[in-house]
């Protein structure tokens, strides 16, 4: 029942965040990043039970339908809106917070430099912007916007915006 209630909280988070959405009956039966939570939240309960085969052959069918590949052993958290989802790339260490939002062609992944702890950390409410390669065991914190192809290999701090290659902070004014 848990299952069935975090997958609406989903949806309807979807319904909140994207403008072009209608009603929640079109989420669940439209979106490829909706598809993709559901896919996930199962190959990451097959993963936690070390069925790692079944896992990633349900994560593999997921990526299939709808071009976003989440490892089975990624841990994500309450409502995170896909957005054109195709291209998504989140690696098997990555833990991602609460309420966050991910454009397309987004990589979490690895730097292939570390062995245990792999990918990136993303805290509550972060906005990844479409292109952009957060790359490394690095921590992002809550309420953080990263830009569009933006290449992150460092820790943010909470509250900032980063944008551009190398990454720099942007200061927001009034």
């Amino acid at each position: 029942m848990i299952f069935l209630k975090n997958l609406y909280e989903d949806a309807k988070n979807i319904l909140e965040k994207d403008p072009a959405s209608r009603n929640i009956l079109e989420v669940i039966i439209l979106y490829p990043g909706f598809h993709i939570l559901v896919f996930h939240r199962i190959a990451h309960f097959l993963y936690k039970l070390k069925l790692y085969f079944l896992a990633r052959l349900i994560s593999q069918i997921g990526r299939f339908f709808t071009g976003i590949e989440i490892h089975p052993g990624a841990k994500i958290g309450k409502r995170l809106f896909i957005d054109h989802g195709m291209g998504i790339v989140i690696g098997e260490t990555t833990t991602i917070g609460d309420d966050c939002t991910i454009y397309h062609n987004v990589t979490l992944g690895g730097t292939g430099k570390d062995k245990y702890k792999r990918h990136p950390d993303l805290g509550n409410n972060v906005m990844v912007g479409c292109g952009a390669k957060i790359l490394g065991p690095i921590k992002i914190g809550n309420n953080v916007k990263i830009g569009s192809n933006a290449v992150v290999l460092k820790d943010v701090e909470e509250n900032s915006t980063i944008v551009g290659i190398p990454p720099r902070k942007v200061i927001l004014r009034n």
